[in-house]
Order: structure tokens, then sequence, then C-alpha cells
């Protein structure tokens, strides 16, 4: 791209203006930022900043500029607030054109390495059948087991390429994904494997999220005790081949006990990793009270926590994890307690769930949107959670705003307004994807 002309700007106090005889502080300021060692590697110039700074509101910084070296921030501020001209300060000059910029997102839940699909359940759910139902009846997460063990890797990773490239092209630059399709060692291995390998292919983070204890595979069947034996049992030799990021566990009905997931966390406290769940989606099993007692990074659902869970997510510390696209396929009634998260300052995240089952959804956008329309978010808050409270839930402390110091991962976004981000059901508005300070492809 072109190098910017920038316009002559009015006098400032204590600097000097760009197409003035530069005084003796701005002379210094050149050469100082004209050596390799401090000159940033890039700054957008012309563009209007969500910088999320502070506890509330969008943080909006006009007439701004965003300056970047080593994958982190230096600058993010009002543009007449530069030292020296940006050609001076930058190896590279961009111009944002008025676009406003916001945190690259986080896609902190989600499961998008998978093979197969499960539309037809979706056609049985309209039909009458509860999940419940198609679960026990040998749908539900155990379909999708039998078509990810059949896939070979490379199937496998071409199956969920296009999932994760989507998610990454609407806006996400950072994106948990779970096990929990394979229910064996080898297969297990396989989804974290191709987890990986989708990070590296699309030049995003990728968080990997051991989800063993996701469903009692057919080979176990009323053996549940010996299969969480063998989770456990995996989990080092995974976590060895650097595959375990954090440990998850369906704690319900359908899923596994109270009982049966606080082994796993055990286990997983054991080697030094941090925990998540699926917790109370269908039912208060008391599953945001267990993970906060391991200090879970979060739980997630959450339809069902009741207020004892939700002041003990508050001590620990934990996130919750909305899932909008689920609770609208699933056409749940029964609410997240909104208003004791508020109250008990437990911070809330946005997530797509996306999923074969019960959220086919590839936009973490249209979950910002939902979140507003079925759990009544401000937009303001459905992008914190998409971004602030999102990489808190990965335990994630250096991205998610836009300030000096945290990874320079940002969208510059095709909209007259913040609130467009959740307000518009779809629709292309990215103009470019930045991760580390470094332009994507999305084409």
């Amino acid at each position: 791209m072109a190098r910017v002309v920038m316009p002559a700007m009015p006098v400032i106090p204590g600097m000097a203006r760009w197409d003035a005889p530069p005084t003796a502080a701005a002379v210094m300021a050149a050469e100082v930022t004209d050596t390799m060692e401090t000159r940033w590697d890039g700054l957008l110039v012309n563009a209007r900043l969500v910088t999320l700074a502070g506890d509330a509101g969008y943080g909006v910084v006009e007439d701004a500029a965003l300056g970047w070296r080593d994958g982190r921030f230096v600058f993010a501020g009002r543009q007449d607030a530069l030292l020296a001209a940006p050609d001076a300060l930058a190896s590279e000059v961009l111009d944002a054109q008025g676009d406003w910029v916001t945190p690259g997102l986080v896609d902190c839940h989600t499961h998008v390495v998978f093979a197969g699909d499960r539309a037809g359940e979706f056609e049985q759910r309209l039909q009458g059948a509860s999940y419940e139902d198609i679960a026990r009846a040998g749908g539900g997460i155990v379909s999708t087991v039998r078509a990810t063990r059949a896939a070979s890797e490379d199937a496998l990773l071409a199956a969920s390429l296009p999932r994760a490239r989507a998610l990454r092209d609407d806006g996400v630059t950072t994106l948990e994904i779970k096990s929990g399709y394979g229910l064996d060692f080898d297969n297990e291995r396989k989804m974290l494997r191709v987890a990986r390998r989708l990070g590296e292919l699309l030049g995003i983070t990728v968080r990997t999220t051991f989800l063993g204890a996701h469903a009692l595979p057919p080979e176990y069947a009323g053996r549940a005790d010996d299969y969480i034996d063998a989770v456990c049992g995996w989990l080092p030799d995974l976590q060895a081949e650097g595959l375990v990021d954090a440990v998850d566990a369906f704690c319900e009905r359908i899923g596994f006990s109270a009982a049966q997931t606080q082994r796993v966390f055990e286990a997983a406290r054991a080697l030094g990793i941090p925990v998540k769940l699926h917790a109370d989606q269908l039912s208060d099993g008391g599953g945001a009270a267990l993970v906060a007692g391991f200090d879970g990074l979060s739980a997630d659902h959450v339809e069902y926590t009741s207020d004892a869970g939700v002041a003990a997510m508050a001590r620990a510390g934990s996130v919750a994890v909305l899932l909008p696209g689920a609770f609208h396929v699933l056409r749940e009634t029964t609410l997240p307690p909104l208003d004791a998260f508020r109250a008990h300052g437990v911070p809330m995240a946005v997530a797509t769930d996306c999923n074969p089952g019960t959220s086919p959804l590839q936009s973490l956008r249209l979950a910002m949107s939902l979140a507003c329309t079925h759990f009544r978010l401000t937009p303001e808050e459905a992008l914190r959670g998409a971004t602030v409270h999102a990489a808190r839930a990965l335990g994630l402390a250096d991205r998610g705003r836009l300030a000096e110091g945290l990874r320079a991962d940002f969208i510059r976004w095709r909209i007259g307004q913040p609130a467009q981000l959740a307000y518009w059901l779809g629709g292309d508005l990215v103009s470019a994807v930045h991760v580390g300070g470094r332009a994507v492809d999305t084409r």
C-alpha cells in the first residue's frame, strides 16, 4: 500500500505542525524513531478506535492512530498526539480511511473440528424430539463421534478448515477449539492435532481444550467410571505433546456426574492445566460451583446456574460464557442468571459454540447479535464479551483491548458505529484482519 501523505495540522502545545520547520525536540524525536531499534513495524492512521479501555463503554477515540512493533501495540490514541510524522515513526503506514477498528474477536468456546453433520437431528427436533431424546437413542454427540473416528487426520482438517476460516474472516483472531468427538486416545489426539494445524494454516491463535469427558463412547456403555479412568490416563501424554491448553467436561444428566467431573479436574490440576466446564445447561447440577472450586477459567452455558453457583464464580474470578447459538437452536426458554452475574461482577463472555448438533453457528458477530436479542445484552456488553471477557475465559491477559503492550490483533470494520457489529445479521463488514500486526489474507 502506498505511503500516506498527511495534511497540515494545527499547532498542538509542545509540538510543531508536521509541515512547519521542526523544533529541536521534533528533530530529536525523528532521529530516535528512525533507528531500527525503535522504529515501529506499522502505523494505521485516519482510524476510529474502539479501545474498550476501562470497565465500561466502547472507549472510542476519533481521528486516531494505532501503532505496533514486534507484534504488540506501541500506540493507540489520537493521531495528533504522535510525536513525529507517520513516515518517520513506522516502516509501513496504512490509511484506515475512516474505518472503525476494534480488538480482534476471541471465540472462547467452539467445537469446529468434526466430521459429518447432524442436519437430520435438526429436523427431528422440529418434529418434537428433544435433545436428550435424540442423545439417548444413539444420536447427538455419539453420532458425530462415529463420523469423526472414521475420518483421517487430513480429511478431518479439510472438513474443519472452512468453518474455522469463516470465523476468522468474520473477525476472529483467537479461537478456542475443543476435542470431544474422538472419545479414545488416538482420535482425541487426532482432533487436537488438527486444531493446532488450523491455527498454523489460518495465521491465528488457536487454544486447544481437551474434552475427553464429553460423552460416554459405546464401547464403555455402563462403565462410565472406567471411561473417566481412561480419560485421566490420556491427559499426561496429550500434555507432553503440547496439545492441551485447558481441560473441559460435560457435567450433566446425559453427560458425567459432578463426582466424575471432579476426578477429571483433579487430574488436570495435578498437571497444572487450567479447567473450564460445560455447566448447568439442561439442569442445575452444581457445575458452576464445581468448576469455581477449582479456580476454573469459565463456566459455559449456565442457563440453570443457581445463586450459589454465581456467588462461587464471583469468588473464583471465573467467567460466565454465554452461548446464545445453542440457546437459539434448542429453543431454550430458561435464561442464564444475567442480573445475578451483573450484580456479583461476574464477567460475561459470548461465544459461538460452533458444533454440528446444537449450534451450527459460524459467525461470532451473529452470536453477539443473538446475545443482544435473547439475553438483552447491550451491543457494548456483547463486544466486550467477544473480546475482553472472552480472552479472560481462555486465561489470556495479553489481548482483547487496543492498548499499549497488548498483542496487535485488530480488525478494521466498514460500519457507521460500533453498535452495528451486533445489529447486522450477517453481511461482510470486515475491511482487514491483523494478527500480531500482520495483515491476514482473507480472500
